[in-house]
């Protein structure tokens, strides 16, 4: 091989290397914190820029963030499925680890998420099952396949994510994938919360917060 050509494949392996580490870096994570008032995260808008904000301070703002969560059909509005807000992956963690290639991948037994899969923004472990204090009750507000609810006259969703009251309730998934409630193996859909504000949340097993995901 001649020095040009020499040259050439060098470049070429920089750049599949650059492109390589690009697609692994962060592109999902569970937010370190909630909003700080209950399941009131200011809507999905705010939701959003509470994502944004924890991937902006942990280096990766050059991203547009979105948070996992449904929102059901109401007044003649319609649902917002939390599957549709993400992109189409893949998705990574903090640590550079592919938790699912697609959304189908994400809704499925084969994904990696887990305790030690879904991390915070600056890849910390979230404390679950067993742990003090426990806070695997992730807010998402959807069914199993990443939907909203039908119209059932139940709230799901504290208010579309704008309530922080002792009543209403949202479904939790487990990012730990155990526990109890109808599902408790489900990352986004184990259960529903006792209630809206932020004692309701902790005493059901949680702490407000949410999956973030990159969707570009």
């Amino acid at each position: 091989m001649n020095k040009w050509k020499f040259n050439v494949a060098l470049d070429a392996l920089a750049i599949a290397g650059a492109v390589s580490a690009q697609d692994s870096t962060m592109s999902f994570f569970i937010t370190s914190s909630g909003a700080g008032n209950g399941a009131d995260l200011g809507g999905l808008a705010g939701a959003d820029a509470h994502c944004q904000s924890l991937a902006t301070a942990a280096g990766a703002g050059n991203k547009t963030w979105h948070a996992y969560l449904s929102v059901g059909a109401s007044g003649g509005k319609p649902a917002v499925n939390a599957r549709d807000r993400i992109g189409s992956g893949p998705w990574f963690n903090a640590r550079g680890v592919q938790i699912a290639a697609s959304l189908d991948d994400l809704h499925s037994e084969n994904a990696k998420t887990g305790k030690e899969g879904s991390l915070t923004e600056t890849g910390e472990i979230v404390n679950g099952r067993g742990d003090t204090p426990n806070r695997h009750d992730i807010l998402s507000g959807s069914l199993l396949d990443g939907t909203a609810f039908p119209e059932d006259g139940m709230d799901h969703t504290c208010s579309a994510w704008t309530s922080s009251a002792e009543d209403g309730s949202a479904q939790v998934g487990h990012h730990d994938r155990q526990g109890g409630g109808q599902n408790p193996n489900s990352f986004n859909s184990a259960h529903a919360s006792r209630g809206c504000s932020q004692p309701n949340l902790q005493a059901t097993g949680g702490d407000g917060l949410f999956y973030c995901f990159a969707i570009d």
